[in-house]
This record gives C-alpha cells, structure tokens and sequence, in this order.
C-alpha cells in the first residue's frame, strides 16, 4: 500500500471500526447464556468473524445481517470434529482456554504463524495450577493447544502482570469450580469484561478500587445481551493523530468508546499538547461519546505508567513523538515484543528508515524529534504497525509492504483515509 501526502483536512467520521474488544467478548460471552444474544455494529473483521467461525464449531446458530449478529447458543458446548483456528487473535485464543478448560469435551487450538509464536504460559500456567489439563509445545507455553475439559478448582490468584486477557481467562474458568474464587492484580487491566459480565447478571463482585473480583460458580445461564457495539477508540487513534500532525485539521470521532482504560493514548497526547475534547454519554454498560482532535505543537514526553491501557496504541504514539521536539522515551513496555510482532523493534527499525532517530530499549524505545523522510517500511504482518506508519504517509509518503495485515481489526481502514482526501494505492 502506497500512502502519498495530504496537505490537510477537517472531517467528522462515524464509521470507525467496532470496538474489537467488545466484539469478541460478546460472542464468547454468548456461550454461556439460554437465550440469543444480538449486537448491532458488530466488528466485521478477520479476528472477530473468526470468532464467530469457532461459536458455530462448538454448536452455536450465527445470524449475520449487514453488521447486526444475532447467536444463538447451543445447550451444551460441543465437542467440535475440527481444530478450533483462532487466527491471528490473542484475545480469541486466551478467553477460550479459560472457558474450555472447565467444560466436558476435548478441543484443539490453533492460530496462524504469529500467533503460535506467542506467549500461552501466562493463561495456561495458573489453569493447570488449578487442575486444568492442557497439553502443547514447551509445556503448553505455545499453540497449537489441546484441551481436555475437566472440573476445575476454586482458586486465589494474584496476579503480577495487568492483562485483561488472562483475567477473564480465569473468571471463565472460575464458573466451572464448586466454590467462591478470587482474582487480584497490582494495577488495573482493560475492565470490559467485568463491565459486560455484570450486565449480564453473572456471579461476581468487585472491590478493591477495581482491583479485586469475586467470581462463584454459575449455577444459571447469564442473561442475554442485546447491544450495539461503540467504535473501537484504539482505531479512531489513528485519524486523532492524523489530525494532530497535519496543520490546519480537525476530526470529530462519533460514538466511540470512551471508557477510561482505553482512552490513554488520548490522554498522553494531551499531555503532549494536543487540543482533544470529550463529550460523554452512557450506553449499554460502558461510556460512549464523541472526540474533537486538532492539530496541534507537541512536546516530548516520558512514558512508564498505565502501559497496559497503551499496548495497542504505542505504535501510533512514536509516530506522534517525532512531531514532538525533543526526545520521547517509553519505558515498562516489554509487552510490546510478543505482540503480532515485536513491536519495539518493528518500531525503531521503521522510523530509522524514515531517517527519525530511534533507539531499542529492552522494555520500550526511546524517539528524537525530526523531519520524515520518504520511506518503504516493513508492516512485519503486524496491523498496528502497518496503520502507524500510514499515518505518517500522510505527512512524508509511504510505501507499506504487507499491508494486508489491516484487514484483521480495520477493514475499511483505507477507505476513511482516502475519505479524509488521502491518495491511497494499493
């Protein structure tokens, strides 16, 4: 994909992809309900309709209609006669080894390259501590994945990383214990979860500042949800940073997410010195509104906190660290490089080849301030990436090998740009 230069624009956009979190948590979500569950503005993407793939293998009916999926869950939960393919999707793969583990049957999970390289000892580990019986590479450190579903205990764990994924894993494997379990963590994780989980009536409680869950066995189905799915804040980044780094531009970003453990980009630009605005209204379980991005002079900034609200949109931050005079540094990031790709190295080795000067910590990396130059960059397969630097097409031109890789969160990623008045060739 080819991006080519925009002098500037000023636009208000309303069909932003649907928030992905939310999306695949519904549909997993659904599993554990009687009734059918419907969401309107469903995200239509590669990982989220994969998803909806693995639901029908285990037994669930799937409506689709333009973007509205109604699913209709089975009474008991299959014992599929294929291997559950996961994709690309981290979120996909982890929720459903929490939820499988504590289910009669036996099950196989598996992704694409990217993601059977990526880390699975953090969900299996604690499940297996716990007695869940998964069996794969390292120790059940790496998929493929088998799972043999069995009873689980009741458990306490406290966890020493903040992720949200390994937090629902086990509240779904703690529905299938015969007593009260308990999860901790140190800093607070994306909460849409325990968000959804509560509109849906299901056997937990949270205290702490957040911090702490209570989760008892379900005794009942959960209640069925119909919703319509916000859009996704960590896509409508990228036109936020578009608008900051152009001059003379501005974007209004309707119906989005605006819950607070997904807004921190949004937040850290502002700390930056970007003009953004908020206006705030509450729908179905979470805070949605709008965004107004202006463009904006950036100062440079030190990042070491609330990384985990950050994760997915660090790469469209060092795009914005260039604009920002002087040097910006992340630290306490080393998520970043078992992500779709190792991102602290995706980073640094594109921006040198745009002549930014970047350097590769162990946890983060470090960014000067510059002038882009004109560059054919390396997307590594990785969709963050890919959407970053064609953010940055925008200001010096771009040329993205593999930028397929969109299609998994962000369909219609290109046609926004080119709506934006963006030259964009394929």
């Amino acid at each position: 994909m080819k991006v080519y230069p925009l002098g500037f624009f000023n636009k208000k956009i309303d069909d932003i992809a649907a928030d992905k979190s939310i999306s695949q948590r519904f549909a997993i979500f659904s599993l554990l309900c009687k009734e059918s569950s419907i969401a309107k503005n469903y995200l239509l993407a590669e990982d989220s309709l994969g998803t909806l793939v693995i639901l029908k293998a285990l037994g669930a009916k799937v409506e689709i209609v333009n973007n509205q999926v109604k699913i209709i869950p089975p009474r008991v939960l299959l014992t599929p006669d294929n291997i559950l393919n996961c994709g690309n999707s981290g979120t996909t793969m982890r929720l459903l080894i929490g939820l499988l583990s504590g289910v009669s049957g036996f099950f196989i999970l598996n992704g694409d390259n990217s993601l059977n390289k990526r880390p699975m000892d953090r969900i299996c580990s604690p499940l297996k501590e716990i007695g869940a019986k998964i069996y794969g590479r390292e120790n059940a450190s790496f998929a493929p994945l088998c799972i043999q579903g069995t009873k689980l205990k009741s458990f306490d764990f406290k966890s020493e990383i903040s992720s949200a994924q390994l937090k629902t894993a086990m509240i779904l494997a703690g529905f299938h214990t015969k007593s009260t379990s308990f999860y901790r963590e140190k800093e607070l994780s994306r909460n849409h979860s325990e968000n959804m989980l509560k509109a849906m009536n299901a056997p937990i409680s949270i205290s702490n500042d957040c911090l702490e869950i209570e989760i008892n066995p379900l005794k009942k189905p959960l209640k069925a949800l119909n919703i319509t799915i916000p859009n996704d804040p960590s896509s409508a980044f990228y036109f936020a940073l578009a608008a900051v780094i152009l001059p003379n531009s501005s974007i209004c970003l309707k119906n989005v997410l605006l819950n607070k453990t997904r807004i921190e980009a949004y937040e850290v630009l502002r700390n930056m010195g970007a003009k953004i605005t908020y206006k705030t209204y509450k729908r179905d379980f979470e805070d949605i509104g709008e965004i107004y991005v202006e463009s904006s002079r950036l100062k440079c900034i030190e990042i070491r906190e609330n990384i985990s609200w950050l994760i997915d949109e660090l790469p469209a931050l060092a795009i914005a660290f260039i604009f920002a005079k002087g040097k910006s540094i992340v630290r306490n990031a080393k998520e970043l490089r078992v992500k779709e790709s190792d991102r602290i190295k995706s980073i640094v080795i594109n921006l040198k080849k745009c002549g930014i000067v970047a350097k590769e910590l162990d946890d983060g990396f470090e960014v000067m301030s510059g002038f882009p130059k004109k560059a054919k960059i390396e997307s590594f397969n990785d969709h963050r990436i890919a959407m970053a630097f064609a953010i940055l097409g925008l200001v010096c031109g771009i040329e993205i090998k593999q930028s397929e890789c969109i299609k998994t969160s962000f369909p219609n990623f290109k046609d926004i740009l080119k709506s934006l008045g963006a030259q964009v060739e394929d």
